[in-house]
């Protein structure tokens, strides 16, 4: 059954649509991956009517943001370039250009510390209009209260340079950016404003901090609550930047709760979160690269596990889990007790194979770990040598073959020279060891206080050559200038066989899209806003290859034996029946592209057109 997209909405052939964001060319945060994935839908729809905004960076800019020059510059004919000259003439540190990304948007780039010698009256006029408190000791805070005057500016301008019946729209992502908001409706600025909050700045901490979080949502202080925190300015912001807005939106319907009842107004729209799904013409295409990553995959295996024991690879699973090391938010927790409990009943139940669990997120490490390194060099020593002798062997062979009147095959053994021999056995006896392999590849700042590492001491899962289970605890990116793995994120995930992620709380959730955009089986939890959706929206959606964990109303225990009966299905599952799984998975993908998701956006725009 095919899924039925959003009916596409006109947009406005007279609107002009800004969109605001810190993580225009910026990359701190998950919402640079929404903007930068949405930005080839948008482009699309709106043309040369789109701009982007956001903060000038040099540092975060100068690898991905080409500036016009002036004459580049003068030669535009539109509001956007209009405003970026006013601006300048009026001495303003402003740059326009392109954003070097698939759909190359044009952007405007602010430099915010151009209004620290105003900080002073900026902060006063929050507080005096707006009562937002800004400490003096936060210089993110800062950043943030100087862009929002200097992105107020630029729309002012810009609504100057507008022409009737043109109308503009400005889209602001997240209280970083929202500060503005309040501003510009004080001053009566004639722009329609979207606001659309991620993932509640409260909601985000005390999930992290309260096990029951979901119940006891509705009798949260807010302002108390920011205090205990100490983010009462940025909360504050984030409050006045939804109320401020003509249309205020979220991203799922999880997080429609957090904002009725943590920022005090419920969302007018719902604007779920796609990616730029980049589809392959032939099926087996991904398959190929499902097996040409899983290979590279399989030499860090060979390299972690081999030195201290073996075991059979084409029957090992790799599973993985990743994202921003929130031990409790992202269920981290959950999955180890799953994985305890799978690895329990795998021994009890003598199938074979093993499966090898990844955890990839990032945590603060002095190094990696030396033992885990050498291990890796041997091994890539180890490798050279068994192609040399190859090459002895087959030359000689060939040789042999061709001048022998002998149809036998020669002793092979004798092919080999001694001295390759000797080096073989030395690089052999050099690189084996009788001790484990160790649970994680890198030296930890706080290696006793790891909530990972301690769990996996207490339940003594620490790689046991009886374990069905192994652990590989990575607190780095995956990159291709990492001396272990050597590849992009994006290439480990496609040699993965599963991804786990029964998030507690997940505004979103793009780690199992991305699984899922990569033709990758995923687990998620209807606590994230993709778990959610994909319940509301994606029919037989484990059949799919897309799994959700119920985490609502349900005890850790639960949840934790409903994810280990999931693994242990797929576990169970044969050659034939993960590629047919993979190949359901990729099929559906197409349903989360932005092409199809970005109506929802274009109907929260043309509601804020309505509004005045």
């Amino acid at each position: 059954m095919q899924v039925p997209v959003p009916t596409p909405v006109p947009i406005a052939p007279d609107a002009l649509l800004v969109e605001v964001a810190w993580e225009v060319c910026n990359q701190v945060g998950g919402i640079y991956t929404v903007i930068r994935s949405k930005v080839p839908a948008t482009v699309q729809g709106w043309d040369d009517r789109y701009c982007l905004l956001g903060p000038y960076f040099a540092n975060q800019a100068q690898g991905e943001f080409e500036p016009f020059d002036d004459q580049q510059l003068a030669a535009l004919n539109d509001p956007f370039a209009g405003a970026v000259r006013q601006m300048r003439q009026q001495g303003y540190d402003v740059c326009m250009g392109i954003w070097l990304v698939t759909g190359r948007p044009r952007v405007v780039l602010i430099n915010p510390f151009q209004a620290y010698p105003r900080l002073g009256q900026i902060k006063a006029d929050l507080w005096n209009y707006h009562h937002i408190p800004t400490p003096d000791n936060d210089d993110l805070l800062h950043q943030v209260v100087a862009f929002g005057e200097l992105a107020k500016t630029f729309l002012e301008i810009l609504t100057a340079e507008v022409v009737p019946p043109q109308r503009l729209i400005a889209h602001f992502h997240e209280w970083m950016t929202g500060v503005a908001i309040p501003g510009l409706r004080r001053d009566q600025v004639p722009v329609h404003l979207v606001f659309t909050t991620h993932a509640t700045l409260l909601g985000r901490y005390l999930a992290m901090n309260d096990p029951n979080f979901y119940d006891h949502l509705m009798q949260v202080d807010w302002n108390a609550e920011a205090r205990h925190f100490n983010i009462e300015p940025a909360v504050t912001m984030e409050r006045a930047a939804a109320h401020g807005a003509h249309v205020f939106t979220t991203v799922s319907e999880l997080t429609v709760r957090e904002c009725i009842y943590l920022l005090d107004r419920i969302p007018d729209a719902v604007l779920p979160n796609g990616l730029n799904i980049e589809r392959f013409v032939a099926l087996h295409e991904f398959q190929n690269l499902h097996q040409q990553y899983k290979t590279k995959i399989h030499e860090f295996v060979m390299a972690h596990f081999f030195q201290s024991y073996s075991f059979d690879l084409d029957n090992t699973l790799y599973l993985f889990t990743s994202g921003r090391y929130e031990y409790h938010n992202k269920g981290f927790d959950l999955t180890l007790e799953a994985l305890a409990r799978l690895n329990y009943r795998l021994q009890q139940s003598g199938l074979e194979g093993q499966v090898v669990m990844f955890f990839i997120t990032k945590r603060p490490f002095h190094s990696i770990n030396p033992q885990v390194l050498q291990s890796r060099a041997i091994l890539d020593e180890v490798h050279a040598t068994c192609e040399a002798i190859e090459r002895q062997v087959g030359e000689r062979l060939f040789y042999a073959a061709s001048a022998s009147t002998d149809y036998r095959l020669p002793d092979l053994d004798a092919l080999v020279d001694d001295y390759w021999k000797l080096r073989y056995r030395r690089t052999l006896q050099s690189w084996k060891t009788s001790t484990l392999p160790p649970v994680i590849t890198h030296n930890l700042v706080d290696d006793a206080g790891d909530d990972i590492l301690n769990f996996l001491r207490r339940a003594n899962l620490v790689n046991n050559k009886h374990d069905r289970v192994k652990i590989v605890y990575h607190p780095d990116f995956v990159s291709p200038t990492s001396p272990l793995f050597g590849m992009e994120y994006g290439q480990f995930v496609r040699g993965c066989h599963l991804g786990i992620f029964p998030s507690y709380y997940e505004p979103w959730g793009y780690t199992p899209l991305e699984c899922v955009a990569r033709g990758v089986p995923a687990i998620t939890s209807d606590l994230s806003g993709f778990g959610d959706y994909v319940m509301q929206t994606v029919p037989q959606h484990e059949d799919k290859g897309i799994f959700v964990v119920q985490r609502q109303e349900k005890s850790f225990d639960e949840a934790a034996e409903e994810l280990t009966d999931m693994l242990w299905q797929f576990v169970q599952l044969n050659r034939r029946e993960r590629i047919m799984q993979r190949n359901n998975v990729e099929s559906s993908a197409e349903l989360f592209d932005w092409k199809n998701l970005r109506v929802h956006y274009d109907r929260a725009y043309q509601l804020a057109l309505e509004r005045q």
